[in-house]
């Protein structure tokens, strides 16, 4: 965990959470371990590594290096999950970790069984949680009302029913809280 956090803290990028700078990728991994904590009562090492390091040295490989439009998004989505899952993998090698569960964390990190894997659910529930307290506010901003309410509501029905209600309760500035009723609301449609 150590090594990972220090790998995250390397980022360039800085963000204030709840009143504290730090860097962008280093908050983000702290805010999905504290949403995995209250989405899982016991997290296995496994799922609270791969939380950890779901979104590692991030920085290295920005949008912007990527095409415009879905495709090209879905492009970049792949390959950080894949440099995501390298670059874990090679520090829990390095820590000692034994090849299984390196694996396991590699595959939660992939996303891999997400809809039918509950620890995979569990780590695409607390990295939704992030994204809705720390980056709506922004996301809704530069993109049309429209794009957005599209994005959350495909957001909304990738996350379970409880971390759905724990996005609702979230204390989200308008006008992106509309924005996230508004996509509610269709998700349950």
């Amino acid at each position: 965990m150590a090594a990972i956090d220090a790998a995250n803290a390397e980022d360039p990028n800085r963000i204030v959470v709840r009143g504290r700078e730090r860097p962008k990728e280093l908050a983000h991994a702290e805010l999905a371990t504290e949403w995995l904590l209250r989405l899982v009562a016991r997290p296995g090492e496994a799922l609270r590594l791969a939380v950890r390091a779901h979104h590692l040295r991030r920085w290295r490989s920005p949008r912007s290096d990527h095409p415009p439009g879905r495709p090209g998004y879905l492009r970049w989505r792949r390959a950080l999950q894949k440099q995501h899952a390298e670059d874990v993998g090679r520090i829990l090698e390095e820590a000692g970790y034994p090849a299984e569960l390196v694996s396991r964390v590699q595959d939660i990190v992939r996303k891999r069984g997400l809809g039918a894997d509950p620890e995979v659910q569990a780590f695409e529930d607390a990295l939704c949680l992030v994204f809705v307290e720390t980056q709506l506010a922004d996301f809704a901003a530069e993109h049309s009302s429209e794009k957005a309410v599209e994005v959350l509501r495909k957001t909304l029905r990738k996350m379970s029913p409880e971390a759905r209600t724990l996005a609702l309760s979230l204390d989200v500035a308008a006008p992106a809280r509309e924005l996230l009723e508004q996509a509610a609301a269709q998700a349950a449609g």
